[in-house]
Order: C-alpha cells, then sequence, then structure tokens
C-alpha cells in the first residue's frame, strides 16, 4: 500500500487527538487488529496513480465530514498498531475518553446527534448516503451487575455494564489470554481487569450469552476484512433486540460479481428479430385485444432491443454501461452478493461457517435483505415493492396478467420462474375448464333420453333387489335408486372418455409449452449457459464431519488437518434405515387411516339400518358418504402437517451435504406421503369398494357379523365424483386458503407479542420514534422456500388430471381457486414475508419431473376408471353384443342376476318383511350363471366377455393415448424458433462485440505509446521521468489494459 495513504490514516487514528475517537473497553480488541497488508484496502481504481491521490483524498474528506460519528478508511477495516510494549499509544490512559467504537464503518453506540439523526428513507446508513444491503437480526442480554462508571466519564451508563472484554482479550473475570510478543511467541502475561471493575463469576446464561457475543464480534471483523462496511445499533438495554447493518461497496461489488460470473448488461444493444407473416399479425392482434389486462408497471423503451450481456468482468469494466455505481447493480443483486460473503465468512469458533451456522446456533436470529421500502403509504414515492402491490398483489387487480419481469427483478429468478408456471398453468386450466363444462352440459341434456336410467326409475319394471344387510334390511325396489341412476349420468357418459384423452394431450401440451416459456424467460433473463453454482455445505453437514473428526481423532490419537473429512454411506446408514422404516410406517398409517373410514361407514350404516325412522332408513347411503367424506377430509388435513414435519426431520437426519440436495430429498419424501395421504380413499373407492363384496348367500364379512360395503346401483362413480370433489375443494379452501392467510398472520402475532414480552420496559432515548424498514421487516414471517407452494399446486395438478374422468368440473374449480392463489401468493410475498434471497435458477428442478409422471401416470388411471369403474364397456358391449336390436332397451336387466331367496343363509333373512311370502327371487348387480343353472351363481360368459372387454380398451386406450403425447412432444420444439435464432445472433454479436472494443484499445495505446515516445525525445527532464512510468506500467499490464482503458472515455 502507498506509505502516504497509511500515514493519513494513521493521522487520524491518533486516539488522544482533539478528533479523539471514543471507544469503550467492551468493543476494543487491539490484539485483533494488526497493521494491514496491501490485500486489506482494494483499490478503487486499478490505475496506481489515481488511486493514490483518490483514497487519500477520500479519506481526508470523509473523516472531517462524519468527525466523531465514523471513520472511512478506502476499504475493509482501519488496523490499530498494538503490537507489544512499545505501542503507538497508551490505550488505557485514553480509554475514558471514549463513548463510541467506530473502527471502519463500524458503528457501535451513538451518541447525542449520531443516534438521532436516522435514515429517512429507513434504507440507508445513518450517513444517508451508503445503502443497506443486509441485516442480521440478534437478541443480547446484558450481565444484571452494574458498575457506575469513572468520574468524569464520558462513557455512557450502559458501557460500564458490559466490560466483558478489554484489552489484549483480557475479561471481566480477572484473568488473561497470552499475548504476542515481538519475537513472535506467545508468553502468558498477567492481565488484570479494567478499573471500577470486579472479578466476578459468570452464570452459565451469562457465560453462553458471553459466547455468542465474542463470536459476533469476530464474525463482524472478519466481515470488515472481506471487504464490507458495517453499522450496529448501541445495546443500551439489559435485554433486547439489535441489529447489524451491512454495506457492499463498490470494490466488493465488482469483485464478488467477478467471482459468480454475474452477467450484466454491456453498451451494446441488437435487434430481436421478430418472426414475420400471419404469426406476427395474430401477435399484434392479441396485444391490442389484452392491452387492458396489462399491468401499468415501467417497461423498455424499445422492445425490439436487448443489451448484450456479458459475465461482468474487471478487467473488461470498459464494456459495461456504468452510468452510476450505486445503481449499475440492483438491489437484488447486491443482497445477493452479501448473502454469498456471509456465507462462506467463517470464524473459528466450533468451527463455524457461515451465517447459516450461526443463525443454527442462535449467534444471530436473522438474516434478510431489506424489502424497498413500505408497499403502503400517502407518500408519493414510488418503489418497486408497493409498484408489485398495486399492480399484482392485490384481490382487485385479478384480471391482469402478472408483471413476471418486475417479480424476478425484485425476488430472483427462482421465485419469478414459480409464478411464471403458475400463471401458465392457471391460463392452460381455461380451455380445459370450457371443455369440462361442455361435457357436463352434455350429461345434463342427453339425460332425459338414457335409456338406461329411465329403465331403473320406471316402476312398472319392479326389480325386486336382495336386502343391503343381514336381518334388519328388507327386500327393496331398484326404481328407489332412481336420483342416484340419473346423477351418475352427469358423469357417465361417452363424452367423458373423449374428455379423459384431451386431459392427457392437454398435460402433455402443458408440459411443452412450460418448456418454451422456460427457455424464452431463460434468454430475455440472461440465463442461458448458466453454470451450477459450488454450493457451500449445511451447517448440520459440517458440525457432522466435525464430530466424526474428532471421534476419529479420539481412536486414533492422531488427525491429519489437511485431510477432509466427509460423510461416507456407512456414516447415513442409520439415517436410511430410519426413512424406509418411518415412511413404511406413515404408507400404513394412511391406509389404516382409510380402513378406519371404511369400518365407520360399515358400522355407521348398519346403526342406521335399524333405525325406526323411515326418512333415516332410506337415507341411510347419503347420509354415510358424506359424513365419512368429511372425516376423510380432516384425516388428510391433520396428516398432511404431520407429513409435511415428518418428511423434514427425516431429511434433517440423512444430513445432505448441500441445500439442493436437501431440498430435492425434502420434495420426493414430503411428495411420496402426501400424494398417498391425499389419494387413497380416493383410489379405494374408485378400484376396490365393492369389488369384494361376495355375492347373496356367501357375502365377505369383516369384525364378525359386518358385511362389506357395496357401490350404489348406479355404480362407483358418482361416490367417486363425491370424494373427490369434496376433497379437492376442502383442500384448496381450507389448506390452500385459510391456513396460507391465517397461520402466517397467527405466526407474526406471536413473535410480536414475544418481543414484547422480552424487552424491558426501558425507554431508548437514542433511538429514532420511527420504526426503521429493518424493524418493520423483522417482524415479517421468514422465507422458508418454495416447496409448499410448489407442492399445493402439484397435488392439485393430480387432482386434476389422475381422475378427471369421474369429475370433469375438476379444472374448473382449479381455474377458481387459483385466480385466487396467484393474487393470494403475491400478497404473501410482498406483504406478510421477510424479502426472500435471490436465488437463480434456469428452470423449476425435480418439479417438473414430478409433473411428467403425474400426466404419464394420469393416462393409467383414467384407463381404469373409464374400464372398471364406469359403465361404459358394459354398455358398449350390451349394445353391441347382447342387444336384439342395437339398443340400450333391456341392459339393466342384462346387468342383473338372480338369488333364490331359500338359499339365505339361515338368521340372514330380513326379519318382519311383508314380502318375505310373495319374493321367491331377488336380484343383485353381477354377472353370475341363475339358480336354475347346473353351475348355479358362478360368474357367467359374459362377465368374462366384459372383463375381456375391460383389459383390451385400458391396454389400447393407454397405447393410444401414449402415441399422441409423444406425437405432440415431437411435435412441438422444445425452443422457439426465434429464441434459438436469437442466441446463435447473441453469440455472433458478442464475438464481433469484443474484437471491435479490443481493436479500438489497442489503436489508442499504440497511439499513447507513439504520442510518449516523441515526449521522451524532446521533453524536460521531468517529462522524460512520466513517459518512463507510462512506459514501465505498459509492460508491467502485459496484455492487460483494463484500468487505463476504461478511463479512455473521459480523456
Amino acid at each position: 500500500m502507498d506509505p502516504s495513504l497509511w500515514l493519513i490514516g494513521a493521522s487520524n487514528l491518533s486516539l488522544c487527538s482533539p478528533l479523539s475517537l471514543q471507544v469503550s473497553r467492551q468493543d476494543l480488541d487491539l490484539h485483533s487488529y494488526k497493521i494491514p497488508k496491501l490485500a486489506d484496502f482494494p483499490l478503487a481504481s486499478s490505475h496506481p496513480t489515481l488511486n493514490r491521490q483518490k483514497t487519500a483524498k477520500s479519506a481526508r474528506d470523509s473523516f472531517s465530514a462524519y468527525n466523531s460519528k465514523y471513520l472511512t478508511v478506502p476499504q475493509n477495516r482501519t488496523s490499530l498498531n498494538s503490537s507489544g510494549t512499545n505501542g503507538a499509544f497508551d490505550a488505557l490512559s485514553c480509554m475514558e475518553s471514549f463513548s463510541s467504537s467506530i473502527i471502519n464503518n463500524y458503528l457501535d453506540g451513538t451518541q447525542g446527534g449520531a443516534a438521532d439523526k436516522a435514515s429517512p428513507s429507513g434504507m440507508h446508513f445513518r450517513d444517508s448516503k451508503r445503502k443497506v444491503d443486509y441485516v442480521l437480526a440478534y437478541h443480547y442480554r446484558k450481565r444484571l451487575a452494574r458498575h457506575p462508571p469513572a468520574t468524569g466519564s464520558l462513557e455512557p451508563t450502559h458501557r460500564a455494564a458490559s466490560l466483558a472484554l478489554v484489552l489484549n482479550g483480557g475479561t471481566g473475570k480477572g484473568h488473561a489470554e497470552p499475548q504476542w510478543q515481538g519475537g513472535g511467541q506467545r508468553a502468558p502475561e498477567e492481565q488484570p481487569g479494567p478499573p471500577g471493575a470486579e472479578a466476578t463469576e459468570l452464570s452459565p446464561q451469562d457465560a453462553l450469552e458471553e459466547e455468542k457475543r465474542l463470536q459476533r464480534e469476530e464474525y463482524e471483523r472478519n466481515l470488515v476484512e472481506a471487504g464490507l462496511e458495517i453499522e450496529k445499533d448501541p445495546e443500551n438495554k439489559s435485554q433486547g433486540l439489535s441489529f447489524v447493518r451491512i454495506h457492499a461497496p463498490w470494490q466488493v461489488l465488482s469483485r464478488e460479481a467477478e467471482l459468480l460470473k454475474i452477467k450484466m448488461p454491456t453498451k451494446k444493444m441488437y435487434e430481436i428479430t421478430e418472426e414475420g407473416g400471419i404469426l406476427k399479425t395474430l401477435n399484434e392482434i392479441w396485444c391490442k385485444l389484452t392491452e387492458p389486462l396489462q399491468p401499468q408497471v415501467p417497461q423498455q423503451e424499445n422492445t425490439n432491443m436487448k443489451n448484450l450481456s456479458y459475465p461482468f468482468s474487471r478487467e473488461k469494466i470498459y464494456l459495461y454501461n456504468i452510468k452510476d455505481k450505486d445503481t449499475f447493480f440492483d438491489n437484488a443483486t447486491r443482497s445477493r452478493i452479501v448473502r454469498e460473503i456471509l456465507k462462506r465468512t467463517s470464524i473459528k469458533a466450533r468451527n463455524s461457517m457461515g451465517i447459516g451456522t450461526l443463525i443454527a446456533n442462535n449467534v444471530y436470529e436473522a438474516a434478510y435483505p431489506l424489502h424497498d421500502g413500505e408497499y403502503e403509504g400517502q407518500n408519493d414515492d414510488m418503489n418497486e415493492r408497493k409498484l408489485l402491490f398495486r399492480e399484482w398483489a392485490r384481490y382487485g387487480v385479478f384480471y391482469k396478467f402478472q408483471p413476471i419481469d418486475l417479480i424476478r427483478k425484485y425476488f430472483g429468478e427462482k421465485i419469478g420462474l414459480y409464478f411464471a408456471w403458475l400463471g401458465l398453468y392457471t391460463e392452460f386450466l381455461i380451455p380445459s375448464s370450457v371443455v369440462g363444462i361442455i361435457v357436463f352440459l352434455y350429461g345434463c341434456i342427453t339425460i332425459e333420453s338414457d335409456i338406461p336410467s329411465k329403465e331403473m326409475c320406471d316402476q312398472r319394471n319392479a326389480f325386486t333387489m336382495c336386502p343391503l344387510c343381514d336381518k334388519f334390511c328388507d327386500y327393496w325396489n331398484l326404481s328407489s335408486a332412481c336420483a342416484t341412476a340419473r346423477a351418475s349420468h352427469l358423469f357417465d357418459n361417452p363424452a367423458t372418455v373423449l374428455f379423459s384423452i384431451f386431459m392427457a394431450l392437454w398435460a402433455t401440451m402443458f408440459l411443452e409449452q412450460w418448456k418454451r416459456l422456460q427457455m424464452r424467460l431463460s434468454y430475455f433473463w440472461d440465463l442461458t449457459g448458466l453454470e451450477e453454482e459450488e454450493e457451500h455445505p449445511r451447517p448440520e453437514y459440517e458440525t457432522k464431519v466435525l464430530q466424526k473428526k474428532l471421534k476419529n481423532k479420539n481412536i486414533t490419537g492422531n488427525s491429519n488437518e489437511d485431510e477432509k473429512e466427509k460423510l461416507t454411506w456407512s456414516d447415513r446408514m442409520p439415517g436410511y434405515a430410519a426413512n424406509f422404516g418411518l415412511i413404511l410406517f406413515m404408507i400404513m398409517l394412511t391406509f389404516s387411516a382409510v380402513f378406519g373410514v371404511i369400518v365407520y361407514r360399515i358400522t355407521t350404516a348398519a346403526a342406521l339400518s335399524f333405525s325406526t325412522n323411515e326418512t333415516t332408513r332410506s337415507n341411510v347411503r347419503v347420509t354415510v358418504t358424506a359424513t365419512a367424506v368429511i372425516i376423510n377430509l380432516v384425516v388428510i388435513l391433520i396428516l398432511d402437517e404431520i407429513y409435511g414435519a415428518v418428511a423434514k426431520w427425516l431429511t434433517e437426519i440423512e444430513v445432505p451435504k448441500t441445500e439442493k440436495t436437501f431440498e430435492e430429498r425434502l420434495i420426493l419424501k414430503a411428495f411420496l406421503l402426501k400424494f398417498v395421504n391425499s389419494y387413497a380413499p380416493i383410489f379405494y373407492v374408485a378400484f376396490f369398494k365393492g369389488r369384494f363384496v361376495g355375492r347373496p348367500g356367501r357375502y365377505v364379512y369383516v369384525f364378525d357379523g359386518y358385511r362389506m360395503e357395496e357401490c350404489a346401483p348406479g355404480g362407483c362413480l358418482m361416490e367417486l365424483c363425491i370424494q373427490l370433489s369434496i376433497i379437492m375443494l376442502g383442500k384448496q379452501l381450507i389448506q390452500n386458503n385459510l391456513f396460507e392467510i391465517g397461520i402466517p398472520k397467527l405466526k407474526k402475532l406471536f413473535r410480536k407479542l414475544k418481543d414484547e414480552r422480552t424487552e424491558t420496559k426501558e425507554m431508548e432515548t437514542n433511538q429514532s420514534k420511527n420504526p426503521q424498514q429493518w424493524d418493520l421487516d423483522y417482524i415479517l414471517e421468514p422465507f422458508t422456500g418454495l416447496t409448499p407452494e410448489y407442492m399445493e399446486m402439484i397435488i392439485q395438478f393430480g387432482f386434476v388430471t389422475l381422475f378427471v374422468a369421474s369429475f370433469p368440473l375438476a379444472p374448473l374449480f382449479a381455474l377458481l381457486n387459483n385466480i385466487i392463489e396467484v393474487r393470494l401468493d403475491a400478497k404473501k410475498f410482498v406483504t406478510e414475508l421477510r424479502r426472500p434471497d435471490t436465488v437463480r435458477a434456469k428452470d423449476i428442478g425435480i418439479w417438473y419431473n414430478i409433473l411428467s409422471g403425474i400426466g404419464k401416470l394420469s393416462v393409467i388411471i383414467n384407463a381404469f376408471v373409464i374400464a372398471v369403474t364406469s359403465d361404459f364397456i358394459p354398455r358398449l358391449m350390451y349394445q353391441y353384443a347382447y342387444s336384439q336390436n342395437g339398443t340400450m332397451h333391456g341392459f339393466i336387466n342384462h346387468t342383473l342376476s338372480y338369488f333364490n331367496v331359500s338359499h339365505l343363509k339361515a338368521g340372514t333373512q330380513p326379519e318382519n318383511s311383508p314380502f318375505s311370502q310373495d319374493v321367491l327371487f331377488c336380484r343383485f348387480k353381477d354377472y353370475r350363471e341363475p339358480p336354475w343353472s347346473q353351475n348355479q351363481y358362478e360368474f357367467s360368459k359374459q362377465y368374462w366377455a366384459v372383463l375381456s372387454a375391460r383389459l383390451a380398451f385400458i391396454i389400447l386406450f393407454q397405447n393410444l393415448v401414449m402415441f399422441l403425447s409423444v406425437l405432440v412432444d415431437w411435435m412441438i420444439p422444445d425452443i422457439p424458433k426465434d429464441i434459438s435464432e436469437q442466441i446463435k445472433k447473441e453469440k455472433s454479436v458478442l464475438v464481433d462485440f469484443f474484437l471491435k472494443e479490443e481493436h479500438e484499445k489497442l489503436k489508442l495505446i499504440e497511439s499513447f505509446i507513439a504520442r510518449d515516445k516523441q515526449k521522451c525525445k524532446s521533453g524536460t527532464k521531468g517529462e522524460r521521468i512520466r513517459a518512463a512510468s507510462f512506459c514501465q506500467f505498459n509492460r508491467s499490464q502485459k496484455g492487460s489494459f483494463a484500468s487505463f482503458s476504461s478511463q479512455h472515455t473521459e480523456v
């Protein structure tokens, strides 16, 4: 570093000068400060001569401006020379004259005007110039023993109460840590406690708080070494909440942007080629029609032009369009850079790595970037958060498109992709809802012309059915089930088959369109060619590795510090075994819950059949079905919450190394458990109910006397429809909406009450009355990831596609829910949650694979629903194989078998039946031989013919739909043609741009060299010296002229 610059800094650091900085005993750790090396001061400009002038001037100006409030040295940290016995000053003689510790933008206590002057916007340091890029929050608790300050001391009272750290690491307990001496050796030295402080024994709680405080101080010093500038609140209470505000200067931002390879816009712009012909005309018409639906957000002036983007490089800084260094990196990018520094900055205590470990150890409570101000207010200052609230996060703008680009800019690419996916999914639900409504209306129109329904409702047919239960149930007439049969036709008609095929193709087209939209967004958001960033290990993984390392050290007695430990398969074996066992147990628990509801239905149906009330007996099936579905819904909601917590715990005991691996494993476990939980009751009704009943005279019993339940006379499809609709609507209404609104508000209220209870009643006289933005954001709910948001939509996608043959209105209800869901999620992100860290992602990850799997599974399930659950195949077989005239007349009689009532087991005949003398044969729904046949009650030929037709239909339907899906996938390219051409064009433009810039730079350098040579020949001595220095600079750079060429536009 230039010596003159250090002298300027050193002169300003004279602790007994008139400009005396006031440093408390607690916060000044002279042992940790040393003479800085050159690396400690990154240069503001890469030109050495300019840098010396600018940084020296900035140091003088900054110090005179802030006086005792701030000390701004060009970068990173101010170091105090306290290397041994011959220090530059006697620190103890000056200690009583200090009241704040402000070391290189490190504010740890204020006095008078410094505290009163809060940032007007709540987004900056107290100087109202440096932007707050990140905030760390923590709770502190001081020891209750207080010692009054020395007479005449300017130190505030609250400082005298917390003399935990004094010079060279001495503590209030009166012992000293070893001190470095001149020869680099460490010698123990007695260090008495500070004047006025008695040696006290710390309680365990105080010792823990002291350890946390020391860890915070070390971590914050390391942040300052990394180049960040920080500002702290005074800890002027016995306990309370404090904030550390972090600002990243230009040098840090540019350095980290280069390391992270963040793409930034260059000066070069190129034209985006639009598709011509009829597509362009249709697009223009569509834009005009949808103009009222567009959100009123700032748009690029010329949408046909795009900035050429390139990963940021300090050597090529002349390429970028840097108008203002403070605004070149937007807030989201700045916070992302700071977060990366926080994640990789470590401390020695517990071998902690990054802010994640410190939060896990409760050293800090939270770390978050700030929102861009308030989203509501009377002031006219518009910010991106307020704009998002007005144009996106309100229910009143439900009809408008989402401002996806603004969402991405404010929240990052990962959240932007989620809302883009949710928007596309909602748009695709519109055509499927329209087709579903048409199918439903077709059922309503044709209900009067449906011959099987008419035959069932015709009382003249007088089909006498066998009793539904033993002893207490009487013979009954099939016409009493007329209403159920007519309702079944609304969903069980030929149109549902076509609708199932349509929905299978719809799912394929949706996924293909999403891939195209994803590629389009990747191009416009500069995500093409995005490399996977190296992720830092999770704190839990590091802790486990450290425990293994210590264990191996204790066993072997030696440890190699250079050898990196890692968790092997054998280390994770207990976690894997626990995962397998517990997941299996949870699945069995779900099946047990379903079986419990089945038992409830059977026992309740039997109990209601004993009722003397005629109305109760006639409505047994409706009552049992409705109550059982509601019980199923409640069980699903409860188990969903349990399974979410269990999946998280199971993933944690696996100890995944990175956050990405953790998230993927958590998603798979949670999806598996919630999928089984949500669909198990529906699978039972669709494929198992009524299949194992037996026949009259040989029924299947459970619990000794209770018969297995049967489907309604019209089939199980109507009951499946009821089950599906209630569970789907209940989950959407209660879980997706009420829980999402209510739970965050309750958590916010609980956190607020907790903070008010832990805060003492002391008045902060030196704090601004108005809460700052970091105070407002701390009250908000922390962002925990997008997994819950995706999960509820994926489960809904399953309801829409898997059993759509039984409920054509499912897409309509999903559409209505999603219109609310988009605004609900938007409002939650803008108003209820802390601002998430921006994460770059080029796709939606594992969720796409899950969606694709559900789409393929839906083809198989719908084939089985149509073939097995509905009466589509039996009707088709009767009409074309058994009907006398090719119509459906006689279909009901064809599907009913005969049973001789004299063959009923003793004790199962109806008691006190008025029809017992008149009934010789009763009917039941099955294909079996009549009692007068030689093989009585065996499966008839019709049964095997219908079964063969069912299996043939499943195979044909599945292969046909799969073929059509593959055909659609092949016909629709994953990358739009115009985007593919633009990516090629961008690469070509980028190469040409680099060649042109390098050529101009070389010409400029050559002209300066030629001019310099002329000055060397004819100039004075001083000119020769300058020319020689320029020639030396020219040779030393050796191909890297970035620092000089970055100034050539100003020459």
